[in-house]
């Protein structure tokens, strides 16, 4: 899988800063603070978005002494602060684990997200509008989570790493699923390449990810880590099931119905180990933790919806959902 590495463009005045500082035209020293910013808006969910590839990719030309940088870190964990405040005050809290995943499994009967609007009726420009979308993530999938490993133990640890392992390609580095997804964008005609439509991509689609690098990186948030793997992993099956249907219908070929055809399958097994093993033992061995869990579910699941009202909102207008 190759890479799109240039710095993308500003979209305030504090991702200006930021990438400022990542060019190397301005100084660590002179960051902004960011009082007032939207926390879902532009600017900060891009802001937070380039400084967390920082652990990632990164980015041509930049310095790799700045994952490290105190001033950009200090700034990093500002914006934190604003994004997760607006999260936990939009988040019921609740701490029945069971429950929350019982509900999850509770298929909606007509809805009309993405996935029901693309299996039902969608055409071939808003099928290709959602992979850009998804493509944030799905081109580092599963690499949030792989923080949690070190920082789990037991069968919890074993669970996620199963898991993990599938994700990753079993072995096979054609098969690991982030290169899965390159090759069905090329299918789609779409820019398979990594951070290939940055650019193009809004802030709801960053916020989904922001938040899974935000709890990745934090030890003290590893339980909605757990939680918002649990939350993909199960709901992934029956909502693959409608893209592959989408896809059928618009008649396109095996090869663009790869990625979500395997994960009809692979991530109803993925359910029973993430159920059963751990969530189940992540929550014996820190039931403190539960209240966490729960907190990422329900979290992942409000951004998620804000990106799926953004692409319906846009669609029911016939106008594009991507920024370019």
């Amino acid at each position: 899988m190759t890479r799109a590495d240039a710095l993308p463009t500003a979209r305030g005045p504090v991702s200006a800063a930021v990438l400022e500082v990542l060019a190397g035209t301005r100084s660590a020293a002179d960051l902004p603070s960011e009082p007032g910013l939207d926390p879902y808006g532009e600017d900060l969910q891009l802001a937070l978005y380039v400084l967390y590839e920082l652990h990632y990719h990164g980015f041509a030309g930049v310095d790799p002494e700045l994952e490290w940088e105190p001033d950009l870190l200090r700034l990093r964990r500002s914006l934190e602060t604003t994004f997760l405040t607006a999260l936990q005050a939009e988040v019921p809290a609740g701490d029945d684990v069971d429950a929350e995943v019982e509900a999850l499994l509770v298929e909606q009967v007509g809805g009309d997200g993405p996935s029901y609007r693309l299996a039902r009726d969608g055409e071939l420009w808003q099928l290709r509008e959602y992979v850009i979308h998804r493509s944030i993530y799905h081109l580092k999938e599963a690499d949030p989570q792989a923080w949690v490993i070190p920082r789990i133990d037991g069968q919890a640890k074993a669970s996620l790493v199963t898991v993990e392992h599938d994700e990753f390609g079993a072995g096979r580095g054609e098969r690991v699923h982030a290169q899965v997804f390159a090759d069905m964008m090329a299918a789609l005609d779409l820019d398979p390449r990594y951070h290939g439509y940055l650019e193009a991509a809004p802030a709801e689609a960053l916020a989904p990810v922001n938040l899974m690098s935000l709890c990745g990186l934090h030890r003290q948030w590893r339980g909605a880590s757990v939680g918002q793997f649990a939350l993909i992993e199960v709901t992934s099956s029956p909502g693959s099931a409608r893209l592959v249907k989408g896809m059928q219908r618009l008649g396109l070929g095996e090869d663009a119905q790869a990625f979500y055809a395997e994960h009809v399958e692979a991530d109803a097994v993925h359910e029973q180990l993430v159920r059963r093993g751990l969530l189940a033992d992540l929550v014996a061995r820190e039931p403190e933790l539960a209240a966490d869990v729960v907190f990422g579910i329900r979290a992942l699941t409000l951004l998620e919806d804000r990106l799926g009202d953004h692409l319906v909102r846009s669609w029911d207008a016939d106008s594009s959902s991507l920024r370019a």
